[in-house]
């Protein structure tokens, strides 16, 4: 097939303004690269302020494809609702991550916003494509940026291993995902999971190879979302990491992810691939089972962000479920991810600023803190309630959702696995209610011996938390302040 130069680059040309928000990003790496070597000697927050502005000009331009549906770049990049809105909750998560980062670390750390901003390049890629070219690409950008960010601010034996282990995993996930991906081009001859091609081509190939080839495609996807058997790294990754990069790694890299996910579940789902009813199978199993393992496994916890590790791969469990209940799904999936995000960055500045109080995330040091710290506490307490998906907040809501699409496609179908997943999903929001509540039993309800002395704090990062908090009230409250934006 002849290939025309001059047409592929008037593609490329047209496809740019499709792109404004990730040059954006590129463009801002860049500066930030040379701000840390250049001027953060002289003037020690450059480079942060040039990460915030360059987040903001990507915002910017982002705002402006709301309405935009299009594809650029060959069929390998695509504009629409997803791909926006999870490009948006995206950006905003890491600028609160930017200013954890720079509230708490404050010496020494250039490098690390032009590594975040690395990341949220690599998480625009994977809301914003059905290329499994580009999607490697995105995963390992978001992976090797992960990586460093664990390692970075390492000042101990048990933050190194847990780098190395994070590390070890990963580099071992990303071999297993290339090489299933090399599997399906040379028996598909198309990376395009959406493309009539594409599906053809694994509907004509041998089944037993192409379901290893998937599932080794799995374990990549599997590793950013951290549901089992691929969460193993996350408990001692989570406990290990600075807080900061905790509440970086629980929320923003499986935003990315599950949108590719979704994609990809929806683009097979309805079609005459063999693996379509094995993946609705493949991803009940995985979501029971990942709601059971997380929750299960965060009752026996006493530290608290290993606890918050367990959780979030018991939510991971739910976001697996708002997938295979998609016939709603851009303003079903997305308002979980919303919910999701607004708990866990207040859940981690919280965590952190109480570590900041007493060196710990034990939550035996919670013990008598709530008369000390009342404000905080009950913040806490408030945004523990939306995780379990207790009324009136913002989790009981996306909960609900996401209850009620699954209970429609079992109504429709008949079909039990859906069933399941109503029950498991009921069953372990009930059982996370013993592990959330350890925080205000701890903090409220229990004396301490020992004379705590408390700094007086009340910083950015606090403000940042009870604005989480209120809008996980109102959110719950008023949900369509939020569904009509997603709609």
């Amino acid at each position: 097939m002849n290939v025309s130069i001059p047409n592929i680059l008037d593609q490329i040309i047209a496809s740019v303004p499709l792109f404004k928000p990730e040059l954006a990003l590129i463009i801002g790496f860049i500066v930030c690269i040379f701000t840390a070597l250049f001027l953060e000697k002289r003037w020690r927050n450059s480079t942060f302020i040039g990460c915030i502005v360059t987040l903001g000009f990507s915002l910017y331009y982002l705002i402006g494809q709301l309405s935009t549906t299009a594809t650029g770049f060959s069929g390998m990049w695509l504009v629409d609702t997803w791909s926006t809105y999870a490009r948006l909750v995206v950006l905003c998560s890491t600028v609160i991550i930017a200013i954890f980062l720079q509230q708490q670390h404050s010496k020494n750390n250039g490098d690390v916003y032009s590594i975040l901003i690395a990341a949220t390049l690599g998480m625009h890629v994977l809301s914003s494509t059905s290329h499994w070219l580009m999607a490697f690409i995105g995963i390992e950008m978001v992976s090797i940026a992960s990586y460093i960010l664990v390692g970075y601010f390492s000042q101990n034996k048990t933050q190194s291993e847990a780098a190395m282990k994070y590390v070890l995993f990963g580099s071992v996930c990303a071999a297993v995902m290339l090489y299933g991906l090399s599997l399906v081009y040379g028996l598909t001859g198309n990376l395009d999971f959406q493309s009539a091609e594409h599906l053809q081509g694994l509907m004509d190939a041998p089944e037993a190879i192409i379901t290893l080839a998937l599932l080794f495609v799995f374990a990549g996807i599997g590793f950013k979302l951290s549901f089992v058997p691929f969460h193993v790294w996350s408990p001692d990754v989570y406990q290990g990491a600075p807080t900061a990069i905790t509440a970086f790694l629980s929320t923003i890299p499986k935003i990315g992810a599950i949108i590719l996910f979704a994609r990809l579940y929806q683009s097979w789902s309805s079609t005459a691939f063999y693996f379509s009813e094995l993946s609705t199978w493949f991803i009940t199993i995985v979501a029971i089972v990942t709601m059971l393992v997380g929750n299960l496994a965060a009752l026996r916890q006493q530290d608290v962000k290993r606890m918050m590790a367990y959780s979030s791969i018991g939510h991971t469990g739910l976001l697996l479920m708002a997938v295979f209940a998609y016939q709603d799904l851009n303003s079903y999936l997305l308002f979980y991810i919303v919910a999701y995000v607004l708990m866990n960055l207040a859940t981690f500045i919280f965590i952190d600023q109480i570590e900041q109080q007493t060196g710990s995330t034990s939550l035996l040091s919670y013990t008598g803190l709530g008369k000390k710290m009342p404000i905080l506490f009950t913040a806490f307490t408030l945004v523990a309630i939306s995780l379990i998906g207790i009324p009136p907040t913002v989790g009981f809501v996306a909960k609900l959702m996401v209850f009620t699409s699954t209970f429609s496609v079992f109504q429709s179908s008949g079909d039990t696995g859906a069933l399941l997943l109503l029950i498991i999903g009921a069953l372990t929001s009930a059982i996370s209610l013993f592990f959330y509540f350890k925080i205000p039993l701890y903090a409220f309800l229990r004396n301490s011996d020992q004379p705590v002395i408390l700094k007086k704090q009340f910083g950015v990062l606090l403000v940042i938390a009870y604005i989480l908090t209120v809008l996980v009230i109102l959110f719950g409250i008023f949900p369509n302040w939020v569904m009509q934006v997603l709609a």
